[in-house]
């Protein structure tokens, strides 16, 4: 759980309490933090009261986006922290097109895990 910059605050469209996502994914909230704490969402303070906020974008209707945990995976064992990698998945790619954050929710998790893969090279 990490504090985040301006700039990648403002890359991020629309973000989520754990609360709301728990009410989302129909779970507890220690479920979510659960999610949080096994890397498989990014959770970060912000806000006046600092409270915890996911992006919006890893939230699909009652789930998370599917190949979220596997990009996420890819890009730690690749030494990226967390804010570096709200920053790459908020950031317009041309290939692909749009963002990597935007790809996933299109359900094109293949192209955006080729791309990370090819971050470590």
């Amino acid at each position: 759980m990490t504090e985040i910059d301006a700039k990648t605050d403002a890359l991020v469209p629309a973000w989520l309490t754990l609360p709301d996502i728990a009410e989302m994914l129909d779970v507890e909230v220690t479920r979510v933090r659960q999610l949080v704490k096994e890397g498989q969402l990014i959770a970060v303070r912000r806000g006046e009261n600092r409270a915890l906020h996911v992006p919006a974008a890893f939230i699909d209707g009652n789930k998370v986006v599917k190949g979220l945990s596997g990009t996420l995976t890819l890009l730690r064992d690749d030494g990226f922290t967390d804010e570096e990698m709200l920053e790459w998945l908020f950031t317009p790619d041309e290939s692909l097109p749009g963002t990597p954050a935007q790809a996933l929710s299109e359900n094109r998790g293949t192209e955006v895990k080729r791309r990370a893969q090819a971050l470590a090279v």
